[in-house]
């Protein structure tokens, strides 16, 4: 019954946990890591072929993102979430997916362009996303489900995304039974839309995240609908947009149930029913999903609204873009206007468009919403860049910067701790991940403080044995090599063929406590095979 950290370790993207227990072998998300990098990540132990089962806690790319990477090299086990974030992940991945081929595609262009032979391909295609979303195994909040005779799993909602949940694992080996917990993402208090954080009551081990677990969100209750009035009446006075790059799932939906707000109090004056657009096509079928989920999963104040039959996150004058053709439309219209589009930090997708049109006019806002990571263009922004380099045009940054930084869909220290209050009986070991580099040692410090329990900051490659309670490994943090994007070294379909085999290897080791006249079968299928392919 081991327990290996693989990504998200002293780092706040690429979540990953390797279980090894009861025979089986398990991850608890496969994110991707996303803005700076700082340390390497520890392999998976085994190949993605031998997988079983992957646990997922939210659709976030960076728990859910490399998924497809996962299928492709042969995954072809169980991906149980939470029935909501099955829905989201689908799209999601998809989505990521095609913003994979469509960066690999232009750079090939370019290549061609300066005589250089096309050497990139996309991390992961269309068709990996497929696999990996066909695995998904749809569960619901708080039931406990029998994945072996020795495994049981139950998904409890922790508030931070449509279908978040913290994951709680029994392990049964030689006759003992441990119970684990990952908190996933913990949401804040009293966010729109969502439930708070549900508690548990006791665990023999707890994995904790800790992006907030060194800062205070602020005390008083943050007023987003005023803030948000006083961004776009003062805009759309001078004649200018509002753009706001916007996280397509979650913050998006947050944003439309406070504009549904001012719309309905008719706190902007002086504009009419002012038009609202949501560019995003993944944006528009969140959007949908969080629809179809809202008794399941909203807070008592948007249920309320529902069943007045008021829509929370939709209004007269919202308009939904899914076309290129209808994208670029929007910038063509004079009209003062709210436009919220992806991706949230500004490295992709159709928000660059609307930068390039507005980033220059002395009359436009843009408004970031979100955290924005170090390296990426929303963070250059927000720290007061003059001029950035959009489609390879230099963009002068004339526009009025804002930004909403009550905002957060993290829990912040008190409310991890508090999160923490919730288990009657406390774990014996926490292990805290998911955060800055210095955070999460000093998140560990606070709780060893707090609650008198075993707490640690593993780096990425610790290994922790869940039965008998010790450190088999401590690794060290091994400060990543910045890389350029990775160039094709195989063909696309030799490594498919790889992966095939991967596949295969995995399945002949399985197979060893097969019935002797299968596994007999199996051999000749495959010499079978190896001999029409020799030919």
């Amino acid at each position: 019954m081991k327990l290996t950290f693989i990504g998200a370790d002293h780092e706040v993207t690429g979540s990953c946990h390797y279980i090894e227990a009861c025979g089986k072998h398990m991850l608890v998300d496969y994110g991707m890591e996303q803005g700076q990098n700082l340390y390497e990540n520890a392999e998976l132990p085994v190949a993605a072929a031998e997988i079983d089962y992957v646990f997922l806690t939210h659709a976030h790319i960076d728990h859910s993102g490399l998924l497809p990477l996962l299928a492709q090299k042969g995954f072809r086990g169980q991906i149980f979430a939470t029935e909501a974030t099955a829905e989201l992940v689908d799209i999601m991945l998809r989505d990521s997916a095609h913003i994979q081929m469509f960066e690999a595609e232009w750079r090939n262009r370019k290549g061609r362009r300066q005589k250089e032979t096309p050497e990139f391909v996309p991390l992961y295609t269309m068709e990996d996303a497929d696999a990996a979303a066909k695995l998904l195994v749809p569960m619901e909040y708080n039931a406990k489900v029998t994945v072996t005779d020795d495994i049981i799993v139950r998904f409890t909602d922790v508030g931070h995304l449509l279908g978040s949940a913290a994951v709680e694992i029994w392990f049964t080996e030689d006759g003992m039974t441990k119970k684990i917990v990952f908190s996933g993402d913990v949401g804040n208090l009293n966010q729109p839309i969502l439930k708070n954080p549900a508690v548990i009551d006791e665990a023999d081990y707890c994995v904790i995240e800790s992006t907030y677990g060194d800062r205070l969100h602020p005390v008083q209750k943050y007023d987003y609908v005023s803030e948000l009035t006083n961004v776009i009446q003062k805009t759309f006075d001078r004649g200018g947009n509002v753009v706001i790059p916007s996280f397509a799932v979650g913050r998006t939906q947050e944003l439309l149930y406070f504009i549904r707000e001012i719309k309905a109090k008719e706190l902007v004056t002086g504009h009419g029913n002012f038009p609202v657009y949501v560019d995003s096509p993944l944006a528009v079928e969140a959007t949908q999903i969080f629809n179809k989920n809202s008794l399941n999963c909203f807070d008592e104040e948007a249920v309320a609204l529902i069943r007045k039959g008021i829509n929370p996150i939709s209004f007269h004058g919202l308009k939904l873009s899914i076309t290129s053709e209808e994208s670029r439309a929007i910038n063509f219209d004079e009209t003062p206007k709210v436009i919220i589009s992806a991706s949230g930090m500004c490295d992709a997708g159709r928000i660059r468009h609307h930068l390039k049109h507005n980033l220059w006019r002395d009359e436009c806002t843009i408004l970031f919403v979100g955290y924005q990571a170090v390296g990426t263009l929303g963070r250059a922004l927000i720290e007061g860049a003059d001029e950035v380099k959009l489609f390879g045009e230099e963009i002068g940054v004339r526009a009025e910067i804002r930004q909403m930084t009550g905002l957060s869909g993290h829990a912040d220290k008190n409310g991890l701790l508090n999160w923490m209050r919730g288990f009657k009986r406390m774990p014996s070991q926490v292990f805290v991940v998911h955060g800055d580099d210095k955070v999460t040692e000093t998140f560990a410090e606070t709780l060893e403080k707090e609650f008198g329990v075993k707490a640690y900051a593993p780096f990425s490659g610790t290994r922790y044995d869940l039965l008998r309670g010790i450190f088999e490994y401590e690794a060290k943090g091994v400060p990543a090599v910045r890389k350029k994007k990775a160039q094709k070294t195989v063909s696309t379909v030799f490594g498919r063929l790889l992966a095939a085999g991967e596949r295969l290897m995995a399945l002949i080791h399985r197979a060893e406590h097969w019935a002797n006249k299968d596994i007999a079968r199996f051999a000749d299928q495959i010499s079978s095979l190896c001999d029409k392919w020799e030919k």
